[in-house]
C-alpha cells in the first residue's frame, strides 16, 4: 500500500506491518518519518533496533543473517536499512524481493532512500517491498507553501505566528526546513507558548551580530548607498566569510531580476511582490522600479565576478568587488562616486 505523510499517524495507531519503505529528499522529512515509525513500534513493545547503511561495498549477508537469526533480548526487533545511492545493486535487489516475499515474523524492516526515480520504482524489489508493507513517498515543501508549513509546525508547538512572520522566516532559510524547525525551535525556546508578535519573531530570528548580510541586502535594495559601506565595513570587520556576503546579496538580486521581469511582462508590481513578507515589501518594490530586469542581469553579472575573484579564478580584491556589487545595487551613481572616493 501507498501511505501519504498525512496518513501515516492514523496508521500507526494500528498493528505495524512487515516492511516499511521511505523515499525522499528532504532529510528533516525523511527523518522525522523515520522517528515516527520507531516511536509505533516501541508503543507497541518493540525495543531493539538495528541500522544498516547498504554502500557500495555493503554486505548484504549481514541483512539476510539479522532476518533468520533470532533475537536474544526481545521478541520482536526493527532493522533499518538505510540505502544512501537509492539503488541496492544486483544482490540488494535479490534480497529485498526475497525478503519482501517472505518477511521474517518477529522482525519488521524499514528501508529509507533518497527519492526514486520512474525507472526504480518499476524494478521488482521496490514493487515486492510496497506489496509486503507500505510505501512513502516524501516530497520537498514547495517554496510557496513554506510559510503556511512553518505556521503549522509553530502551532503544533504551541506557538502561534503571523503568516508575515512565517514568510520572514522562509525568506530567511531559503527552503531549508531543518533550518526553519530550528528558528521555531528557537522562538519557541525564547517566546513560550503564546502568539508572537512580528517584531519579536524579527529580533529573534536576525543574528545576533551587529550586522548581518541580510540587513546589507535591505540596505542595497533600499537605495541606502552610505549605509551598504557601514555595513559591509562592519561585516568585514567581524569576519563575515566573504562567500557568505556574496550568497545574501545574489540571491535578492536573483528574486528581483525576475520579479522586474514578471512586472514588465505585465503584471502589477503589487502582485508579484505579494508573496514577500510585508517589513521588506517596499524594499524590493523600490529595487524594481529603479533598474529594468535586464539592468539587474547586469549587476547579476558583477556578482559572478565577485564569485569568481572569492574563488581565485580571477584577480582582484574581494572586498572592493563586494562594495562594487552592493553599490551597484543601490544606485549607479553611490557607486560611481564611493568607488572613487576610495
Amino acid at each position: 500500500m501507498k501511505l501519504r505523510p498525512e496518513e501515516l499517524d492514523p496508521h500507526l495507531s494500528r498493528p505495524l506491518r512487515s516492511v516499511y519503505l521511505i523515499s525522499g529528499d528532504e532529510p528533516l522529512l525523511v527523518d522525522e518519518t523515520a522517528r515516527k515509525i520507531r516511536a509505533a513500534a516501541r508503543r507497541q513493545g518493540i525495543e531493539e533496533r538495528t541500522t544498516f547503511v547498504a554502500e557500495h561495498d555493503f554486505d548484504w549477508q549481514q541483512l539476510v543473517d539479522a532476518g533468520a537469526s533470532m533475537s536474544l533480548f526481545a521478541d520482536r526487533r526493527l532493522l533499518e536499512l538505510r540505502l544512501p545511492g537509492g539503488k541496492p545493486g544486483t544482490d540488494g535487489a535479490a534480497v529485498l524481493a526475497e525478503w519482501a516475499g517472505n518477511p521474517p515474523p518477529d522482525t519488521i524492516l524499514v528501508v529509507i532512500s533518497p527519492r526514486l526515480d520512474r525507472a526504480t520504482r518499476n524494478r521488482a524489489w521496490v514493487k515486492a517491498l510496497d506489496q509486503a508493507g507500505a510505501m512513502i513517498d516524501i516530497w520537498p515543501v514547495a517554496r510557496e507553501r513554506l510559510p503556511a508549513w512553518l505556521e503549522d509546525r509553530a502551532r503544533r508547538r504551541g506557538l502561534q505566528i503571523s503568516r508575515d512572520a512565517a514568510r520572514f522566516i522562509a525568506e530567511r532559510v531559503e527552503g531549508n526546513l531543518l533550518a526553519g524547525a530550528q528558528e521555531l525551535a528557537k522562538l519557541a525556546l525564547l517566546l513560550g507558548e503564546s502568539r508572537a508578535d512580528d517584531q519579536a519573531v524579527y529580533q529573534a530570528v536576525v543574528d545576533s551580530a551587529r550586522y548581518d548580510p541580510f540587513q546589507l541586502a535591505d540596505a542595497a535594495l533600499g537605495g541606502e548607498a552610505e549605509r551598504v559601506v557601514r555595513i559591509l565595513d562592519g561585516l568585514h570587520s567581524e569576519g563575515f566569510a566573504p562567500p557568505l556576503i556574496l550568497w545574501a546579496l545574489a540571491r535578492e538580486i536573483r528574486t528581483v531580476a525576475d520579479m522586474a521581469a514578471e512586472v514588465e511582462r505585465g503584471r502589477r508590481l503589487e502582485e508579484v511582490t505579494r508573496r514577500v513578507w510585508n517589513r521588506r515589501r517596499s524594499l524590493i518594490q523600490k529595487a524594481i522600479q529603479r533598474y529594468s530586469a535586464r539592468d539587474w542581469l547586469a549587476v547579476l553579472d558583477l556578482a559572478a565576478e565577485a564569485d569568481a575573484v572569492a574563488k581565485g579564478s580571477r584577480p582582484g580584491n574581494i572586498r572592493d568587488t563586494l562594495q562594487r556589487l552592493a553599490l551597484s545595487m543601490a544606485s549607479p551613481e553611490a557607486a560611481r562616486r564611493f568607488l572613487v572616493a576610495a
